[in-house]
């Protein structure tokens, strides 16, 4: 807590970040449950995640590259404002009751592109507000609100839509980013140091990546987990057919995984103690695409399946922390936000590629077969790359080699 207590900026910032990403997951939820009403197609539902993929993967790595030449502080307020204005026209279509599809799709595009550019910029600027010895319980403080988001937001955006409509979740989301708009407004300018920034490109931030086996390995694991094993895009058709429910349980089910994430980010003090970071990620990895499996094995069966999933999440979150640890130390700070640039299109990214991948294998299967066969297609990755890659399961933090 030691961060909060001695940064007024980064306090702002971390309440504004935790308050709308509750409202960001409730439009997620919303625009899920509008699409399957609307189509009644699990793979339709997972083309949302396509829309969002392609300005993510093109803007991040630019946003990153932007956020390494201008004021940060400048860009995460356009970023908000953008994300906040999308919010609002949610509302509006909502309200005016369009049933358009498309509509739907081309705000979630816009989503994409605003988070894109802004992501990077909020990212590099907490080691600019804290000191260096405060940056690893920053990173635990981030998971949390993170994870906070998508444990409440779900919950709560299920709610407010069975009860009062999609309308109901996109109007809170775009209050919530008032809360984040004013942290930004209230930050001191925070250009980038070190190289100067004119010179910063997107392709010297994908060739320092190249040139780094084990970071690189550590987002390909990252990737694996992701594009395979979390089909987030077929849970409005699972409640449907498998567990009976509705928005409710949809909201149920996008928020297991982030319950377990919580509680492995608020009881991982014993991760200090852990120095084979490589193999810790591998393993939190597969532990990840089992439980995953596991899930889809037990379809019908709501609390357990609800209980794997919160292990799953659990596992996730061992390793984001192993794997934001790696690229700390890896990333000198004039190449921060490119790099986390490109953090940003795998994490970010790699889910909305994975809502195509299991939508498009559950229309071609059926949803629990796209949820099994995921899950196991993750481990698989999992045994390439340590096949492929042994000086990664001998990383050793004391003694880091990225």
């Amino acid at each position: 807590m030691t961060p909060l207590r001695s940064s007024a900026d980064y306090r702002r910032v971390w309440f504004g970040q935790s308050v709308s990403s509750i409202g960001q997951q409730m439009t997620a939820v919303a625009v899920a449950v509008q699409v399957y009403a609307l189509t009644g197609s699990a793979f339709a539902t997972g083309v949302v995640g396509l829309c969002s993929l392609i300005p993510l993967v093109g803007f991040g790595l630019y946003g990153g590259a932007v956020a390494d030449r201008v004021d940060r502080r400048k860009l995460g307020l356009i970023g908000s404002a953008g994300l906040a204005a999308v919010s609002a026209v949610l509302s509006v279509q909502a309200l005016l009751g369009l049933h358009q599809v498309g509509v739907l799709y081309a705000a979630v595009a816009l989503q994409g592109g605003f988070f894109a550019i802004s992501g990077p910029a909020r990212s590099a600027m907490i080691p600019r507000l804290l000191p260096p010895e405060q940056l690893p319980a920053a990173n635990a403080l981030n998971t949390v609100s993170m994870n906070l988001g998508m444990t409440v937001g779900p919950m709560l955006g299920g709610l407010l839509i069975a009860s009062y409509g999609a309308q109901a979740a996109y109007l809170t989301d775009t209050v919530a980013f008032a809360a984040v708009l004013y942290a930004m407004w209230r930050l001191p300018e925070l250009r980038p140091t070190g190289t100067p920034g004119a010179r910063a490109s997107v392709l010297d931030g994908l060739r320092f990546l190249r040139e780094q086996p084990n970071l690189r390995t550590s987002f390909l694991a990252d990737l694996a987990a992701m594009i395979f094993g979390l089909p987030r895009s077929l849970f409005p058709a699972l409640a449907a057919s498998s567990y009976g429910g509705h928005a409710g349980t949809v909201g149920l089910l996008v928020a297991a995984p982030a319950v377990g994430a919580l509680s492995g980010a608020l009881f991982s003090g014993w991760i200090s103690h852990i120095h084979r970071h490589g193999l810790a990620v591998l393993a939190a990895v597969a532990a990840w695409g089992l439980s995953i499996a596991g899930f889809g094995l037990t379809a019908g069966h709501l609390w357990v399946g609800l209980l794997l999933l919160a292990v799953a999440g659990c596992a996730d979150t061992v390793s984001m922390i192993f794997r934001n640890t790696m690229m700390q130390v890896a990333a000198p700070d004039e190449m921060r936000g490119r790099l986390q640039g490109i953090f940003i299109v795998v994490v970010a990214g790699g889910p909305r590629l994975g809502d195509f991948e299991s939508g498009s294998v559950a229309a071609l299967t059926s949803p629990v077969t796209s949820v099994i066969t995921g899950g196991l297609a993750c481990l698989a990755c999992v045994l390439l790359l340590a096949a492929r890659r042994p000086a990664f399961l001998r990383y050793d933090a004391r003694h880091p080699t990225p």
